[in-house]
């Protein structure tokens, strides 16, 4: 069941409030799962069901993306302050140390996270930060052009485009493998939180300085890249499994760049296999 909780972190003004959303289900050990940018906590309904059996899941909608509020005024949506900022949710929250799986933007953070010692273990889902300057400039041109459709379309087409083939794989094939395996409510609110995401130009101001080249050690790290990846290519994961010579390097099967709706239970056993 979807819910907020509120806890102040540090800004130029002082100390200020952030209220972020999230869904809590399942029990076990904690598992924290991030979202990619311009997504929702929901792009991980699909896994959820599976993933709740053995853990204590928690999905969360970043800053400014969802239903959560966007960071203080001058506090920038970079590595340095949004790892922090996780942080602090998972101590409002009693999560100890979570193990974490995140998707593009989101895995990132996991990465980082995991380099900070503050998780059990990383499942990183085509995360970014492992791009040549030419490839992160195409990603973000084609997110940019996500965006601008998005904002260009008015929520009664947006739902009319979503129950239909055709326009649910108009809509969200970029990132989808399997545009049809996605419900016409989940295409229409995913496209509807692109429209709405406010944190969008900010994340993506700072991503163009981004490049993760640390290691991950002491921890099981999995990195994983579908084989239908259109936006971040998946020979950055070869890129990763050098920085992180430790990690596990996973091929998903006709996955697209948000696997997780591709192939549920290929990614829930991923998942689930590095937290073991």
């Amino acid at each position: 069941m979807a819910a907020t909780v509120s806890f102040n972190v540090d800004s130029p003004q002082g100390s200020r409030t952030v209220s972020m959303a999230y869904e809590r289900t399942g029990s076990g050990e904690p598992l924290l799962l991030l979202h990619g940018i311009g997504h929702h906590r929901q792009a991980w309904d699909p896994v959820l069901p599976v993933v709740a059996v053995e853990r204590d899941v928690t999905a969360v909608d970043l800053p400014r993306f969802g239903a959560s509020s966007a960071l203080p005024d001058g506090v920038p949506y970079d590595l340095a302050r949004m790892v922090p900022v996780i942080g602090a949710f998972c101590e409002e929250l009693g999560l100890d140390r979570p193990h974490v799986a995140g998707n593009s933007l989101g895995g990132l953070l996991a990465l980082e996270l995991g380099r900070e010692q503050l998780v059990r273990s990383v499942t990183a889902l085509s995360p970014a930060g492992f791009w040549t300057e030419s490839e992160r400039r195409c990603a973000f041109g084609t997110l940019r052009a996500m965006r601008r459709g998005a904002l260009s379309m008015p929520v009664p087409l947006i739902e009319r485009l979503s129950r239909s083939a055709a326009g649910r794989a108009a809509l969200t094939s970029t990132i989808y493998a399997r545009p049809g395996r996605r419900s016409p409510g989940a295409v229409a609110a995913e496209t509807i939180a692109l429209r709405e995401a406010t944190g969008f130009q900010q994340t993506l101001a700072v991503g163009r300085s981004v490049a993760f080249t640390h290691d991950v050690p002491g921890l099981p790290v999995t990195v994983a890249w579908g084989s239908r990846d259109r936006l971040l290519l998946r020979r950055q994961g070869i890129r990763a499994k050098h920085a992180i010579p430790g990690a596990r390097l996973v091929r998903l099967p006709g996955c697209g760049h948000v696997p997780m709706n591709d192939d549920p239970a290929l990614v829930a056993r991923v998942i689930l296999d590095t937290s073991r």
